[in-house]
């Protein structure tokens, strides 16, 4: 007998916490990926890039010169050719510069993709402004149609004087619709 009193008893407090805790782990999980995606653009951590409105005016440095190198890759299955037209720029910092990406859609199908843009070093992610970008919207791509797609970006003048070559990395993802 003296076991079964020393068994605690399942109550109703119970069952609500037993179920409650897995409802309440998926909402979390959920509300991470916008709240990372605010995270990554205000620190620029895992080469997330910020936005400007705006052609705003920066104190430009004639005498500095980076490099800036274009790469394009695509996910497994996605149909369509990606690739920067020009492989790299030399900018100075404070001036805005127009760049393009060319993209080919090798089906007789309308492809829907979403570019993702990376930065690194980590460091200058949140110097890279883009003032227009096809990756702000999702790409639809009808049947062996090739465009070209605009990019207009700036590096603001207060990125670490020792960074002397950015690298800009675009991800194409597929999109279902």
């Amino acid at each position: 007998m003296a076991k079964m009193e020393s068994k605690k008893k399942i109550t109703k407090k119970f069952w609500t916490k037993l179920i409650l805790a897995p409802i309440l782990m998926f909402f979390f999980a959920y509300a991470m990926v916008p709240i990372y995606g605010v995270f990554c653009e205000i620190t620029g951590f895992n080469g997330a890039t910020g936005r400007v409105d705006s052609e705003q005016t920066y104190v430009v440095d004639e005498t500095r010169k980076i490099e800036v190198s274009f790469f394009a890759m695509t996910m497994n299955g996605f149909p369509v050719q990606f690739g920067p037209k020009v492989s790299t720029m030399e900018v100075i910092p404070g001036k805005f510069y127009t760049t393009s990406y060319i993209a080919k859609n090798n089906t007789d199908e309308i492809v829907i993709g979403q570019a993702v843009p990376s930065v690194a070093p980590t460091g200058a992610a949140a110097y890279f402004k883009k003032l227009e970008c096809f990756c702000f919207n999702k790409q639809v791509f009808k049947p062996y149609e090739q465009v070209e797609m605009t990019l207009r970006f700036v590096i603001e003048p207060e990125l670490d004087e020792r960074i002397k070559d950015v690298s800009l990395s675009y991800n194409f993802f597929k999109l279902n619709s």
